[in-house]
């Protein structure tokens, strides 16, 4: 999801996660650490809805994407079609949606006439909409200690979830490796599993301190 500014961008994530969103924020005023980690959760499916400036999203590339909102219409058309190019890639299905009222038609025709006709436009769904349980991300992410410079490789962690008594394969997701700590994503019906088996057991021969990175 899309908006103007840094202010409102952190503004909309809050108001989604108070509504029961899974929604983090992505922009200029997050300290890198806090960048990496947000892109992190968003591309390993650990979080649902980043909500992002452009500046911030900039280079940024997600696998399957579904959809891409405009919150608020772009200002320049040429960031309009940057936005919503980034759904749909490599054969995949995707949507792009742009929300605007009355004050904005002139940005919304402006669009139209040099980047991308904005079909369909309707009415936004009542409020009672927001009484539904939003669907949540289907993994969670787990931060260990350890990282490039203390030699683990994803096949470590792999290895180490998947061994005796631990989980499925494919209840692992995407494993990131940092310089000094590791982040890997895993479903959520197995989470406490996989956090006991990581906490007990050892990577290269060392334990690792992991622990379950919360909303």
């Amino acid at each position: 999801m899309f908006c103007n500014t840094k202010k409102e961008t952190q503004e909309v994530a809050d108001q989604l996660y108070n509504y029961g969103f899974s929604a983090l924020a992505l922009h200029g005023d997050l300290e890198q650490y806090d960048r990496d980690q947000t892109l992190v959760r968003f591309a390993n499916k650990s979080t649902a809805i980043l909500v992002a400036t452009d500046v911030a999203a900039r280079g940024l590339d997600i696998d399957a994407l579904d959809a891409v909102i405009n919150y608020q219409i772009a200002h320049d058309p040429e960031i309009h079609i940057h936005r919503i190019g980034r759904t749909g890639r490599a054969g995949n299905k995707g949507a792009a949606y742009s929300l605007y009222n009355d004050r904005e038609a002139h940005k919304v025709a402006l669009v139209e006439a040099n980047a991308d006709p904005i079909l369909d436009a309707e009415p936004l769904p009542s409020r009672n909409f927001l009484d539904t349980h939003p669907i949540q991300a289907p993994m969670a992410t787990i931060k260990i200690s350890g990282g490039k410079k203390q030699k683990i490789r994803p096949g470590d962690i792999l290895g180490a979830l998947t061994g005796a008594h631990g989980i499925a394969g494919n209840q692992v997701g995407k494993i990131q490796i940092f310089d000094n700590w590791a982040y890997v994503a895993i479903h959520r019906d197995v989470i406490r599993q996989a956090l006991k088996k990581l906490g007990q057991g050892q990577l290269k021969g060392r334990s690792f301190r992991v622990r379950l990175i919360r909303d």
